[in-house]
C-alpha cells in the first residue's frame, strides 16, 4: 500500500472514533455512553496502529506476522524502541490510554479520553509530515 493511502485510512479511522464520541454524550466531566467511548478508544486505536504500521515499514522493519499468531505490542515496541523514543513514548500512552483503559476497561473520564485521542492526532500526523 502507498503511504498517502494507509494515512488516509488512519484519518479515517480517528474521524469515526469522533464522531462514536459525539453520540456518547458528556456530563461532569465524564462520557455518559460507555459503549460509544470503548468503541471510540478502538477505533482511534486501530488508526494509530495503521500510522505506526506505515512507519515501520518506510523504515524496513515491518512487522511480520505468523501463521496463526497477531501481532503483540512487544512487536511494536521493541521496533519502536530502536528507532524513535519520542514515537515510543506517544505509542505507549495510546496503548495504555485507548487500548487498555478506554476500549477493555470502559473508563469514561473526559479528560483521559480527550488525552488518548490527541495522542492520535499526534501519531498520525507526525507520521504523514515525517516529524517522527
Amino acid at each position: 500500500m502507498n503511504e498517502k493511502y494507509t494515512i488516509t485510512e488512519a484519518k479515517r479511522y480517528l474521524s469515526n472514533a469522533h464522531d462514536a464520541l459525539k453520540k456518547s454524550g458528556r456530563v461532569n466531566g465524564y462520557y455518559e455512553d460507555r459503549k460509544y467511548v470503548r468503541m471510540a478508544c478502538g477505533t482511534a486505536y486501530s488508526g494509530v496502529l495503521i500510522a505506526i504500521d506505515e512507519y515501520l515499514s518506510s523504515k524496513d522493519k515491518t512487522i511480520i506476522k505468523k501463521r496463526h499468531q497477531r501481532k503483540s505490542i512487544e512487536d511494536y515496541t521493541s521496533r519502536l524502541s530502536n528507532l524513535n523514543k519520542k514515537l515510543l513514548n506517544h505509542f505507549d500512552a495510546a496503548y495504555h490510554i485507548l487500548h487498555l483503559d478506554g476500549y477493555y476497561d470502559g473508563v469514561c473520564e473526559r479528560k483521559l479520553i480527550d488525552l488518548g485521542m490527541k495522542l492520535a492526532e499526534e501519531i498520525i500526523s507526525g507520521v504523514e509530515t515525517h516529524r517522527f
